[in-house]
This record gives structure tokens, sequence and C-alpha cells, in this order.
């Protein structure tokens, strides 16, 4: 049995999408996730699961989503024994603030020409580094009113992310490691 996690984009943000994390529990423990526990109300969800690849287990995430709750979501699942090095390839290391530092999780690697234009890219009070699945974000104001966001990263990356702060990353690696 392998551990997983599974972020969800966008549910429960300004009344749309909402999903009770008690229901979708339940949703994912009926349908053969085990051990599934989540965290905090925005799609942050732990499991473990036998010889699926994540992008399977994303798939039928989704699907398990537009059928239980009406609606489809963008899932991205992970390795749990990949976080560590996400967290530990932080090159920002000066910003331990969870409300400054964000990671925006890829679901695919972004093709190379996309990504060397992406690095053109400057906005004042923002910084960002590149690894082959995780772009770090690093602000000195507010993450809301970013110019590097999370719909700005997809657009321009054309692939399916997620972003978490660093609270959350390091919360569902402690939770992970139980």
């Amino acid at each position: 049995m392998k551990k997983y996690i599974a972020l969800l984009r966008g549910i429960n943000v300004g009344g749309h999408k909402k999903i009770k994390m008690a229901e979708l529990r339940e949703v994912l423990s009926s349908n053969g996730f085990q051990k599934v526990q989540t965290y905090i109300q925005s799609g942050n969800i732990l499991f473990q699961s036998e010889k699926q690849t994540p992008l399977e287990l994303a798939k039928k995430i989704n699907q398990l989503v537009e059928e239980n709750f009406g609606f489809q979501v963008p899932v991205l699942v992970l390795p749990a024994e990949d976080l560590p090095k996400i967290l530990n390839d932080n090159p920002f290391e000066e910003n331990t603030e969870d409300n400054h530092l964000f990671f925006t999780l890829l679901k695919t690697q972004p093709e190379a020409e996309k990504v060397s234009h992406f690095k053109e890219y400057q906005f004042e009070n923002e910084d960002f580094h590149f690894t082959k699945n995780c772009v770090y974000l690093s602000f000195t104001g507010n993450y809301r009113n970013a110019k590097l966001n999370n719909n700005f990263i997809e657009n321009k990356l054309k692939v399916e992310a997620t972003t978490r702060n660093l609270k959350t990353m390091q919360k569902l690696l402690e939770l992970s490691m139980d």
C-alpha cells in the first residue's frame, strides 16, 4: 500500500464548488481508497492505494467528484514520498513565512520552451524558481495581489497546477509521516 497526497484545485473558495470534507472522505473510502484523511477545507487529501499511477488516481478522484458533487475539479496526485524533496528543494530558505512562500505543483512537466519563455517574466516583489514539478514562489507582498498566481502559471506553461502555502505543505508532510 502506497501513500499519496491529492490536491484539489479551486474548491470551497468564495462559495464556489463546495465540498464537505467528511463527504469527500466517505466517497473516496467507499470507492477503494484506504486510510483517507483530509486537511483543512481546501482539498488536501492523504490516502493509501495500490498499483495505480498518480495520473490514474487523479482521474479517478476527478470522476468521483463529478459523479458525487456535480462538477469537475482539477486534481493533482503525488506520492507522499515526494513531499520531503519538494520542501527540501525550496531555494528561498531565507523566506520561512508561510504567507510569503508558496509551492505551485505542476501536474505534468511543461515544455522546455514554455519554461524558458516563462523565466523572462519579472514582477516587483515577486520571485520564482523552477524544478521539474514545482514552481517555488516568494513574495514580499500578499499572494492575493500577486501577478505570479496559479492562473498565470497555468496559462503561460499550459499545464494544470495547484498552489499551496508553506504551512500547508509542512502539515501535509507531517500527516504523511504518521
